[in-house]
């Protein structure tokens, strides 16, 4: 059962660890997303889901949606828990989210993950994405949600699991045509201000996507962790965008072990 900040930011709390890991979710998902993380994270953690402006249970964006307005409304959060510093895994557009938090907020920051996310793009990928803005903002999440069930999840998974498409198909279709576009639209204008960030990401980072990613790539994954120094980087061999669902123990036997070897950092 979510609670809500007065800004209303719907969040929960799971776990009594000393350490603290606010995890943020990706485009049209919501805090549910990461089910299959808590239950391993909140043995050692206490872990914080919330959802996005627009997702989920929260208010719609206050203003144009950004990275700076969700990376406020992470920060806000904090503020209402009485958390001082935590660690921050972001996923997709969570992962830029979690980067503008980092260069926003260092002082709070304890640990980073950057999970399947986007980097600089060539004019092929940027003019495939705006082209999904476009068609998500004339039809709404209907008309997009087919095709990234197909990037997110191997054929043979997908196929196999009917029961988890129609678990994430409904979380794209519950939101608002009206608001989905716009933060659409975030993904594709944000990525230029991440690049080369200055003065560089100091905190541990955990840098990973799947081998098969084919919107948030290898690529782009090596990218950005040349720009965190002392960035962790991992691919996950023969998964796409919905690793965290499709291969929970692998993926999550990743954030496990990078947060032990920097718990002391």
């Amino acid at each position: 059962m979510a609670s809500f900040t007065p800004r209303g930011t719907a969040y929960e709390s799971f776990g009594n660890g000393p350490r603290v890991i606010a995890l943020v979710h990706g485009l049209g998902l919501n805090r549910h997303s990461w089910q299959w993380q808590v239950p391993a994270l909140a043995r050692d953690f206490r872990v914080i889901t919330f959802d996005l402006h627009g997702h989920g249970d929260s208010s719609v964006p206050p203003q144009t949606p950004s990275l700076t307005l969700f990376s406020e409304q992470l920060n806000e959060l904090l503020d209402h828990l009485d958390v001082t510093k935590s660690s921050v895994f972001g996923f997709s557009l969570g992962g830029m989210i979690a980067r503008r938090f980092a260069m926003d907020h260092a002082a709070r920051l304890d640990k980073l993950g950057v999970l399947h996310s986007a980097h600089a793009r060539d004019k092929a990928a940027h003019d495939a994405i705006q082209a999904r803005v476009v068609q998500a903002a004339k039809d709404g999440p209907a008309a997009t949600v087919e095709a990234a069930l197909s990037r997110w999840f191997t054929d043979g998974f997908r196929m196999s699991h009917p029961e988890m498409m129609d678990k994430v198909r409904r979380w794209i279709l519950a939101n608002r045509k009206d608001v989905y576009a716009p933060i659409y639209q975030v993904l594709v204008d944000g990525v230029t201000e991440l690049v080369a960030p200055s003065p560089p990401i100091a905190a541990p980072t955990l840098v990973m996507t799947g081998e098969e990613d084919y919107g948030n790539s290898p690529a782009m994954s090596r990218a950005i962790a040349a720009e965190i120094p002392g960035s962790e980087l991992v691919i996950l061999p023969g998964l796409r965008h919905m690793a965290l669902a499709e291969a929970p123990e692998l993926f999550n036997a990743k954030l496990l072990a990078f947060l032990l070897r920097a718990q002391d950092v």
